[in-house]
């Protein structure tokens, strides 16, 4: 179980990278995105792409982000530039049960004393939507990115010098491929 803790979401400001940090945290294998400001737009975006897509992904918002950690039932990890190296950290990592904490704005102090790990991705500034990609990528070991998702309208198929979309709503129920 992995859910991803957006913290500081504008949704005037952040519409497009928050939505971007739900869509990598879904393609790289979490279960769920809880974001700290009530946003449904937000929630309809993403549950428009897992109805389209496939899969069980969750999305929440609004919720208090200090009760979310303290509360969870498992290790919390926070993704900074200021942190322990990924590579060091990442062993130490055990629980079943994985918070990943991503800022949008400033991130307050008691955000680091809270949390069981400060991981960098590198020590320089970086995008929320890398960070957060990169640990998922490593943590599952690259195996999440050449997955089957069940349950989708739309399946894509890798294709070299083209768009290949499957959509099973096509042709009364049966599979068609588009290519575009």
């Amino acid at each position: 179980m992995i859910v991803v803790l957006r913290l500081g979401h504008r949704p005037k400001r952040d519409q497009r990278v928050t939505t971007h940090v739900a869509l990598a945290a879904r393609a790289l294998g979490a279960d769920e995105i809880w974001v700290s400001e009530q946003d449904a737009k937000l929630e309809q975006t993403i549950r428009s792409v897992v109805g389209r897509f496939g899969g069980s992904f969750r999305i929440k918002t609004g919720v208090e982000w200090r009760k979310a950690i303290r509360s969870w039932k498992g290790e919390v990890v926070h993704l900074t530039m200021y942190g322990e190296s990924l590579s060091k950290a990442l062993p130490k990592i055990k629980s079943r049960k994985l918070m990943v904490v991503v800022g949008a704005e400033k991130v307050p102090r008691e955000v680091y004393e809270l949390v069981d790990w400060n991981i960098s991705i590198g020590n320089q500034p970086h995008s929320e939507v890398a960070a957060l990609a990169i640990f998922l990528d490593r943590l599952k070991g690259g195996k999440k990115l050449e997955r089957k998702v069940k349950g989708g309208r739309l399946a894509i198929v890798p294709n070299p010098r083209g768009k290949t979309v499957v959509d099973s709503e096509e042709g009364k129920g049966r599979a068609a491929t588009r290519k575009g």
